[in-house]
């Protein structure tokens, strides 16, 4: 038996309300490009709307003009999808709780997550937005994840309930003393002010 080796999420869809609805909102409030339109070609009654969520990849929304939006939240039962996270810059995100107010949307307010900040709110139709921003960026040629799996390494090893800023920085000069070499034998902390 083999696996079916995944690399990378290509796209997600989503079941909308109608058309300006998805623009309004996907592009209007969350910036991402509407980039394609065609009918669904699984359902000729329904328009499948892509926008691009900065990364290149895709989320698309099935639209149909007789489906109106409703803001009750969206199951989360098992095999439901609780929310969605968007990855969002340190500046962007400091404005977040501002700009969600200005237009009057209820939000979570910032929530501490150790290794990121998160905000929460929904979107016209019930749907959990999750705006992400890390607190790290991983050193040259080392993704989030391997950070983050490097920083689970050593904060279970330490015995501590969950990833903080501590357990960020020892993995990332971890992953850079593996990554980089260097001309010294001895590469352990210094103190060049102790004499």
């Amino acid at each position: 038996m083999r696996k079916l080796q995944s690399q990378g999420v290509h796209h997600i869809t989503i079941v909308g309300a109608d058309r300006q609805t998805s623009i309004d909102f996907w592009e209007g409030v969350l910036g991402m490009p509407f980039v394609f339109d065609q009918p669904n070609l699984d359902a000729p009654d329904e328009g499948h709307l892509y926008f691009d969520p900065g990364d290149g990849r895709l989320i698309t929304i099935f639209t149909n003009e007789n489906r109106k939006p409703d803001p009750s939240r969206t199951p989360t039962d098992i095999g439901c999808v609780h929310h969605l996270a968007f990855a969002v810059s340190k500046a962007t995100f400091s404005q977040a709780v501002e700009r969600l107010d200005e237009r009057g949307i209820r939000h979570s307010g910032v929530k501490d997550r150790g290794f990121m900040d998160s905000i929460y709110f929904a979107d016209p139709l019930g749907l959990l937005i999750e705006l992400a921003s890390y607190r790290f960026e991983p050193p040259e040629g080392f993704s989030h994840a391997e950070v983050l799996l490097e920083a689970h390494r050593i904060r279970v090893a330490r015995g501590d309930y969950n990833i903080a800023e501590i357990h960020l920085a020892d993995a990332i000069e971890r992953l850079t003393e593996r990554r980089r070499e260097s001309l010294s034998d001895d590469r352990a902390a210094k103190d060049p002010y102790r004499r």
